[in-house]
């Protein structure tokens, strides 16, 4: 195989198991598997109500084997896995911002960047994230990660490219070099592919259920099914685990 084959392979790979299992291809392969459609009479608004159909695990969700620890365990913690370069995950922040916007009091939304390639390009998009959060400019920050690589097809990969992410939003180049290979955000980084190995993701974006259960827009039939199975799940583990 040629150089310039293997590199076309190479990207092609990234791309392809960067997002997985996704809402379109998946959706209509599994349209006879999708999730039921809430009842006319039900409206379940955010994570507040249990939805009126009933999700079948091994079907619209999966139980990760080994539970994963969530940070607060007063909380039910709803994670998304998720990578900038995912032009799904990038669709799928429309849904994610209405979503959020309803979250109930004992929910907290968090988010895992996804890394299969050790010290590659995912890992530098990782640190993006954590760089951000750390400087208080994720919003900006992430918002303009997304655009850059699925609209503007600005890879993002090396270090001076990144840096231009931040300064052209607001943040100082020496506050940029401090941060984003610090120790602070390597151990962010590393902690973050040890979850993403522990839930088992396959692909972006994937949500997991209080470190429990795995939902994905090929099980759940799409994004809208994988927030209403999210919601079904959030209900379960409020009733499991702080009863009715």
């Amino acid at each position: 195989m040629s150089r310039i084959n293997k590199l076309l392979f190479s990207l092609f790979f990234i791309v392809v198991v960067g997002c997985g299992e996704q809402a379109e291809t998946q959706a209509e392969a599994v349209q006879g598997a999708a999730a039921p459609a809430v009842s006319q009479g039900a409206k379940p608004s955010g994570l507040t109500a249990l939805a009126s159909s009933q999700y079948e695990e091994g079907v619209h969700y999966e139980r990760i084997a080994k539970p994963v620890p969530t940070v607060d365990k007063a909380k039910i913690e709803v994670t998304e896995v998720f990578w900038y370069g995912c032009s799904h995950c990038y669709d799928f922040e429309a849904h994610l911002s209405v979503w959020t916007a309803d979250l109930a009091d004992d929910v907290v939304f968090v988010k895992n960047p996804a890394m299969w390639d050790r010290q590659g390009i995912m890992e530098k998009h990782a640190r993006i994230y954590y760089t951000a959060k750390i400087l208080g400019v994720l919003d900006k920050v992430g918002s303009a990660a997304f655009r850059a690589l699925n609209v503007d097809r600005n890879p993002l990969r090396d270090d001076k490219e990144i840096a231009k992410l931040f300064t052209d939003n607001g943040v100082a180049k020496e506050d940029f070099e401090r941060t984003f290979n610090s120790f602070g955000v390597t151990s962010s980084v590393r902690q973050a592919e040890a979850r993403q190995r522990s839930y088992r993701v396959q692909g972006t974006p994937e949500m997991i259920v209080d470190g429990t259960y795995r939902v994905t827009a090929g099980m759940a039939g799409g994004h809208e099914g994988m927030l209403k199975v999210v919601n079904f799940l959030v209900a379960k583990v409020r009733k499991d685990k702080f009863g009715p």
